[in-house]
């Protein structure tokens, strides 16, 4: 057969449940990702601009006592990104969404009546 030649495509374009989890979780892992390189971000600009001006260590925060939510907040940001994963890649997001039935009458204003 000639590679000119168009096949025809399978009818089926659902993924296999194993794809689309595999996705999902992806997508949780790669919203820790961005969150990891936000902080990467913000702990640069501290060394590079506050810590040579100031010399201040943040030793006087007092940020221990948020550190039992730290596990809390990643496992947060891994399902929400993973939730949002699944409604990317299961196409979700993609579907139009369903038009107002045309057969409901149209309201009156009290104005008018």
């Amino acid at each position: 057969m000639s590679p000119l030649i168009q096949r025809a495509r399978p009818a089926s374009t659902d993924q296999h449940w194993s794809m689309l989890l595999f996705e999902s979780l992806s997508a949780g892992v790669m919203a820790i990702l961005i969150g990891f390189v936000a902080v990467l971000a913000v702990v640069g600009v501290y060394v590079i601009i506050v810590w040579p001006l100031t010399f201040w260590d943040l030793a006087n925060l007092g940020l221990e006592k948020y550190d039992s939510w730290v596990s809390t907040v990643l496992w947060s940001i891994f399902a929400g990104g993973s939730l949002a994963g699944y409604w990317f890649f299961s196409g979700a997001a993609f579907k139009p969404k369903a038009k107002p039935n045309a057969n409901q009458p149209a309201r009156v204003s009290r104005a008018r009546r």
